[in-house]
């Protein structure tokens, strides 16, 4: 038997040694080979160069958690049949130009988190066949012009978590196939609309934690296969342009964590194929009714975390595929079912961490409590105190009609209410009305017009109708109209404006404010005493000189044309006599032919 054990002991060690060196033949030292799978294995070692010595048939290269420095140029020439190569997790600076060339069958190629700055022209040289590529966690600041040149297959490009500062317009220059774009947390101020439009196949682009202050007009123009969007964390976004998505056929897009504070609902218009849109996060405070019936096959809507206070009926009107709603964590107190096109159709519904208001106009939830599914979040009651507290699901059937009640509106004071005054006086009929939950107060205009919160005639925070600086036209009959969801109150009040005498002004209103109208009459009269000639003493100085001046150059002019005509012709006249008439002698009447009265003359001595 011991014979035995120790013959079994030498062959074990016989076999150890032999297949040690195998192993040290086919795989770099410190690096583990699995010959089936054709994995090299060199992970977590303290490497601080890329090793030698790989098998020529290996698929498969870990190289990570490593501390190599530097890539050469050429370094994995001889693995041709190579398809993955992870060099993530080392303290890589430098990758040499061509770097990566002759690696033609390699399909992904990971260099995350490492200490990359710049990426040269022509690093990614010979990867053609590349179809993902993570250059996530480094320290890259700049994308170049065609860095990306010779990669017709990439499909993923993963570049979050640099310093990005700038992406030239021709960065992505051969990315054609490119279908997933992620530019998460970097430096970029603005976005890189021109280098975006060169991915004609782009269909999912994400770009979190920026500093981007707003979207700007066609912001990603000629993305037109574009179909899902995240634009989240940028606390800054606070301004969405008309025309920032225009040209997009997006079907999920998420604006998060930002700071928003109205539903761009401009921006979103056109976006029909619109299946998903998240805003949760973002200080928005309602949303309105009839504004996002354009989005027709829209069927989710996430508005979590933010400060809505309510949802004015018919929101989600024409909206046939509308699903599910997120309003969690808000600070609305009741959500009614003329907000939606079909409850029928609503099948998730989150309303808890809002302080609801359990009255009449929520039965409708607490009714369809079994169907509907609340995502394992049960809304709770705020109010009143007969039901703090209290889950929708606690409630019987029987008890609902006794405690989700509503009183009507009713206006408190209905004596009649009628203004007779003079024109220009400003005039208030009140409105105070009563009811669970409170009314709200709508005034009608003489007009039938719904009278607004500003302008010269509006109502006020109190209900109060207020017309400043009456006017004629302003005379008729006034409307308040008291409502809440158990009914309406309405009280009528006159109001009747006598015009002033045409000798008596009254202000004007304009954009600039109330004015003093001036009289047209008084100002001609006061101009036309302040000025009884045509001509002030300025103007005829004036033309005096000017008058004067043109004579004597007139007189020069004659003078330079005789002298230089005497020279001319060679006989000198030392003597010349000019004869001129007098402005007022001429046109004068009867009398006088040529020569009948000499003007006047003086003679010039040419020297």
């Amino acid at each position: 038997m011991f014979v035995e054990s120790v013959v079994r002991w030498w062959a074990w060690v016989i076999l150890l040694q032999l297949g040690l060196g195998v192993s040290a033949g086919n795989c770099p030292l410190r690096c583990v080979c699995r010959s089936e799978e054709k994995e090299v294995i060199c992970s977590g070692k303290h490497l601080s160069s890329v090793p030698d010595g790989f098998t020529s048939d290996a698929r498969h290269l870990d190289l990570s958690f490593n501390k190599i420095k530097t890539v050469g140029r050429r370094q994995f020439s001889g693995l041709m049949q190579l398809q993955e190569l992870d060099l993530s997790d080392n303290i890589i600076s430098m990758i040499e130009v061509e770097a990566f060339q002759g690696l033609q069958s390699l399909r992904t190629l990971r260099i995350k988190n490492n200490r990359l700055k710049i990426l040269p022209v022509g690093v990614f040289s010979g990867l053609s066949g590349l179809r993902f590529l993570d250059l996530s966690q480094n320290e890259i600041l700049v994308f170049l012009d065609y860095t990306f040149r010779e990669m017709a297959s990439l499909i993923t490009l993963e570049a979050e978590e640099n310093d990005l500062v700038f992406i030239s317009q021709r960065a992505f220059v051969g990315l054609q196939n490119l279908q997933e774009l992620n530019i998460d947390h970097s430096n970029l101020t603005s976005v890189p609309t021109e280098a975006l439009s060169q991915l004609q196949c782009l269909t999912h682009l994400r770009m979190l934690r920026l500093t981007i202050p707003n979207l700007s007009g066609n912001a990603f123009r000629r993305l037109h296969r574009l179909r899902s969007l995240v634009i989240a964390n940028w606390p800054a976004l606070d301004t969405i342009a008309s025309n920032s998505f225009m040209g997009l056929n997006l079907t999920s897009l998420v604006i998060s964590n930002c700071n928003i504070s109205v539903i761009p609902y401009a921006a979103l218009r056109h976006m029909a194929y619109l299946r998903y849109l998240d805003l949760s996060y973002n200080p928005i405070t309602v949303i309105q009714g009839n504004l996002l019936g354009d989005l027709l096959r829209l069927q989710e809507l996430h508005l979590a975390g933010g400060s809505l206070l309510r949802i004015e009926p018919g929101a989600f009107r024409g909206l046939a595929y509308f699903r599910m709603l997120n309003v969690t964590s808000n600070q609305l107190t009741t959500l009614e079912e003329s907000v939606f096109h079909s409850v029928g159709n609503l099948q998730v519904l989150r309303l808890d961490g809002n302080p609801l208001a359990c009255d009449c106009r929520l039965i409708w939830v607490v009714r369809r409590r079994v169907r509907l599914n609340f995502d394992g979040h049960q809304p709770t009651c705020s109010s009143p105190d007969s039901v703090r507290q209290r889950e929708f699901r606690d409630f019987s059937e029987k008890e609902l009609p006794k405690l989700f009640t509503c009183r009507p509106a009713r206006i408190m004071d209905r004596r009649p209410q009628e203004a007779r005054v003079e024109e220009g006086t400003t005039v208030r009929f009140t409105c105070k009305a009563d009811g669970d939950p409170s009314p709200s107060i709508t005034w009608i205009s003489s007009h039938k017009n719904v009278v607004a919160p500003t302008g010269r005639i509006r109502v006020l925070l109190n209900g109060t109708l207020e017309v400043r600086f009456a006017q004629v036209q302003d005379s008729g009959t006034y409307q308040c109209l008291a409502g809440n969801a158990a009914g309406n109150d309405t009280l009528t009040v006159g109001l009747y404006v006598k015009g002033l005498p045409r000798n008596r002004t009254i202000p004007i209103f304009s954009e600039e404010g109330w004015t003093e109208p001036s009289n047209p009459q008084s100002a001609n009269s006061s101009a036309q005493m302040a000025k009884p000639y045509p001509f002030d003493a300025k103007t005829l100085i004036i033309a005096t000189t000017m008058g004067f001046l043109s004579f004597l150059s007139s007189v020069a002019i004659c003078f330079v044309f005789m002298f230089f005509w005497s020279q001319h012709k060679g006989q000198i006249k030392h003597t010349a006599t000019i004869d001129y008439v007098p402005r007022s002698s001429m046109g004068g009447g009867g009398g006088g032919g040529g020569d009948g009265g000499d003007g006047g003359k003086f003679t010039m001595k040419l020297i």
